[in-house]
């Protein structure tokens, strides 16, 4: 989000609002899912309507996520009181490095993204993977352009016969390395490129010399059982509470 807001004029429309000195809720107008409220714990109920209300005056809703030893029963029925559910369930992974990685099936090539070229290959998978819609292409890939040239962050690709068919990214920050943005074009799954690039991730992770590896994923989804697969291991589940309306 801070990658996003440096864009002359801030057209995503990021803000954000400290709501306690370890909650914090975070807007993207123009990117639905960056719009949630993280760390609330019990007692900070008298918080919930006023940060729908900010939401509400920026015409979009938010998601509260609610993390192990944090949510409450209070916090449970002040949000649905005001017409929120559990909707969602997110996996937090987490790994040693020095565990093994399982290797990438054999086929698969996977390639750090070095070049603008291999960067529009990057944008064209990503936007698949991530079913993006089409008339959102344009202007999403210039606002993601940038990331090649971010510190700490390193970006893949991974082919099959040649051609890109999956995306992902390695942010490393001090000793820990975290996999995220994992995206696969659907006429490409089913064929190891996932699991390759958290084969790959993990192998520069570790060369990195982090102490931590980390992911999340959608519990008990395909990324959640390809992260097992090469090494991480459960940490937590974290719950996401949505507006019916």
């Amino acid at each position: 989000m801070r990658v996003l807001e440096r864009i002359p004029g801030n057209p995503i429309g990021i803000a954000y609002k400290q709501v306690t000195p370890y909650a914090v809720a975070l807007m993207a107008r123009h990117l639905p899912p960056f719009n949630r409220v993280v760390g609330l714990r019990d007692g900070d109920e008298r918080h919930i309507a006023s940060l729908i209300e900010w939401y509400r005056e920026n015409g979009v809703s938010p998601r509260f996520e609610l993390s192990p030893g944090d949510a409450s029963t209070s916090l449970g029925r002040e949000l649905a009181e005001c017409g929120y559910f559990q909707s969602d369930v997110t996996a937090s992974l987490v790994a040693d490095p020095a565990v093994a990685a399982a290797a990438p099936r054999t086929g698969v090539v996977t390639e750090r993204v070095m070049s603008p070229d291999v960067m529009e290959e990057f944008l064209n998978a990503y936007v698949r993977g991530w079913a993006i819609p089409d008339k959102f292409h344009d202007g999403f890939k210039a606002n993601v352009r940038p990331w090649l040239d971010e510190p700490d962050w390193a970006l893949y690709v991974a082919r099959v016969d040649g051609q890109v068919g999956a995306a992902a990214v390695l942010y490393v920050h001090g000793k820990v390395g975290y996999f995220a943005d994992g995206a696969t074009d659907p006429a490409f799954r089913g064929r190891g490129l996932h699991t390759a690039l958290l084969a790959r991730r993990f192998a520069d992770a570790r060369a990195a010399e982090v102490d931590l590896i980390c992911g999340q994923a959608a519990f008990l989804s395909a990324s959640h059982r390809n992260q097992e697969r090469v090494g991480l291991h459960l940490l937590a589940l974290r719950a996401f509470w949505t507006g019916r309306n």
